[in-house]
């Protein structure tokens, strides 16, 4: 028996909506007889015209691969546009059920998205530069006093047994006053400005394409739906929607998880005088970004850093990371990611796993969406399909 589904049209805009139903009450009138379509082959009578369109179809196959290749930074800009389009269109829609026109809306949330990011970066930039002056003048201490450090002591007196903790300290010595080494280390510097400067690149080429895919993301689905059969649109329209509305519930979902991490964790670490607090807090929002494992990457990221300022305050900034992914973990995330995205853990560490080792972090951003997305289809098109034989 086929599986029913409820269909959700409220999120769905008028012009939208008309056209699912013109396509459902086709679906049903369709008779039983015309579903079923027979299969065509293609017939070639001749083994060179085989061998031919077989090599035509490897060839392209190829040239399409390496177009790919070629164009693999412009399909992640793509990519990272649309999701962040897909997280501001909730707003959108949310106006314009109050209202105001799309065009009037688009300008009122992307004007408001720019003036957070503005006011967010210039309380940030300003004290990260200082934290970075800040550590460039005191990290030769650091190195040098290392010794004299009480966590230091503390590792030597509990595992001075089992690790040389003096015969590393003189190895990282002798790395730091061989002039060449210093030199590796201005090379890298550079190369991270140029790092740094190509994100900035990438950041403002997302945000203006990201503006375009927001003003034409209900005329470019439509444009989409009209070219699947009228017959089947129904469905197409349908599963479409409820991605989308996923997707941007998802994004801003895990943007507030991560700001909460990183504000909630800079108050944390100020209190309990972690060094470079802000510095990496700023590092913290971006780690926190990663499914599953990037609030424990963020845990062990402070904690290092504050055994820069003794063990105990490395313990005790731990001890609140433990508590803090405790309350995210059974307070924060149910409430804001089960109601938008329903995925099997198994399944969530897959994805994330096959995401960020094809496009890195924003793979892994990505990968619950989009198999949430397979599961969808899965559902909803190939399980009824099995049933139905």
């Amino acid at each position: 028996m086929k599986e029913m589904h409820t269909h959700d049209k409220s999120h769905m805009d008028a012009a939208t909506r008309i056209m699912f139903e013109d396509a459902l009450a086709a679906g049903e009138e369709l008779p039983a007889a015309d579903v079923t379509q027979r299969q065509r082959f293609l017939v070639f009578n001749s083994p060179f015209k085989l061998g031919f369109m077989l090599t035509l179809g490897g060839l392209a196959a190829i040239l399409f691969g390496e177009a790919l290749g070629v164009l693999s930074s412009i399909i992640v800009y793509v990519v990272a546009a649309v999701f962040v389009s897909l997280g501001l269109d909730p707003v959108v829609r949310k106006l314009e059920s109050k209202g105001i026109k799309r065009p009037v809306g688009i300008a009122i949330v992307f004007a408001s998205f720019l003036l957070i990011i503005t006011t967010i970066l210039s309380i940030i930039i300003p004290m990260v530069v200082n934290q970075i002056a800040i550590f460039v003048r005191t990290a030769p201490q650091y190195f040098t006093n290392i010794n004299e450090q009480e966590w230091f002591k503390f590792l030597s007196e509990r595992f001075g047994s089992f690790i040389d903790f003096p015969g590393l300290l003189n190895t990282g010595r002798d790395f730091v006053t061989q002039p060449d080494n210093w030199a590796q280390v201005a090379g890298g510097v550079v190369q991270a400005g140029v790092s740094v400067a190509n994100g900035l690149t990438a950041g403002l080429i997302i945000l203006i394409l990201s503006l375009y895919f927001l003003a034409s993301l209900q005329t470019t689905k439509r444009g989409l739906y009209l070219m699947v059969p009228r017959t089947s649109r129904a469905q197409v329209i349908d599963i479409t929607e409820q991605v989308t509305q996923s997707i941007g519930g998802y994004v801003n979902g895990m943007v507030l998880l991560a700001l909460t991490n990183s504000v909630l964790g800079f108050i944390a670490m100020s209190i309990f005088g972690v060094p470079f607090a802000g510095l990496v807090a700023v590092a913290v929002f971006f780690l926190a970004l990663i499914p599953l494992i990037g609030s424990v990457l963020a845990t062990v990221l402070v904690t290092i850093v504050a055994l820069f300022n003794s063990p105990i305050t490395a313990l005790s900034i731990g001890i609140y990371y433990l508590i803090y992914m405790q309350i995210e973990s059974y307070l924060f995330t149910p409430r804001i990611m089960n109601r938008v995205v329903s995925v099997p853990g198994s399944l969530v560490v897959i994805g994330a796993l096959a995401g960020g080792t094809l496009l890195g972090l924003l793979g892994a951003l990505i990968a619950i969406p989009v198999t949430a997305m397979l599961l969808m289809i899965i559902k909803q098109v190939w399980i009824p399909k099995q049933q139905e034989r």
